[in-house]
């Protein structure tokens, strides 16, 4: 019987990036066991390229749909999750065109002091993991729970419309909940 080979710290750590668009954070590598020098060394090397601080991309890594939203995820310790237009788009719900992603993030991030990446608006609220879901690499709001927030944040009301009828026609929201949707938003002018 021959012997299970050992994964090497770089096999764990393709095995996290896999999952995440090629995509790794500084504390992923480290609990994988590259030590910092080992790290640097890839990128002198051009094995990994750093995309901002704390972040990294493996290189020969294929590129994949929602990379730059995987990236936005890691900045946000993995705790975000995208929603209001982004979670619109992601869904394939209305002709909506995010200019800038939207990201929720926990209430305590409000009294937080950041550096917001260029392009991204964070919203600050609970999200269960009830109204979570997974779009690719990244989590994203539910549909459900995507239109009660663009309702509540006063999404464009022709948007908000459209996406409520794709929603309730693609049976992604329950017509009741359309319903009560539409009664509680200014969508009067769609």
């Amino acid at each position: 019987m021959q012997p299970t080979p050992q994964k090497t710290s770089w096999d764990k750590l393709f095995q996290t990036a896999e999952a995440q668009a090629g995509l790794f954070t500084s504390e992923q590598a480290q609990r994988a066991g590259l030590y910092r020098q080992l790290l640097r060394r890839y990128l002198e090397h051009g094995r990994v390229r750093r995309l901002r601080r704390g972040i990294y991309r493996i290189v020969h890594f294929p590129m994949v749909e929602h990379e730059a939203l995987t990236e936005l995820w890691l900045w946000t310790g993995q705790v975000g999750v995208f929603s209001h237009e982004t979670a619109l788009s992601l869904h394939d719900l209305s002709d909506v065109l995010p200019r800038r992603v939207h990201a929720t993030v926990p209430r305590s991030w409000a009294s937080r002091r950041l550096r917001v990446p260029t392009g991204l608006v964070l919203h600050y609220a609970g999200v269960p993991r009830t109204d979570r879901a997974w779009v690719g690499p990244v989590p994203v709001t539910t549909p459900e729970r995507t239109l009660v927030d663009c309702v509540r944040d006063h999404v464009a009301p022709d948007l908000v419309e459209q996406a409520l009828a794709q929603a309730e026609a693609r049976g992604l929201v329950a017509s009741g909940k359309v319903a009560e949707l539409r009664h509680a938003g200014p969508l009067r002018g769609a």
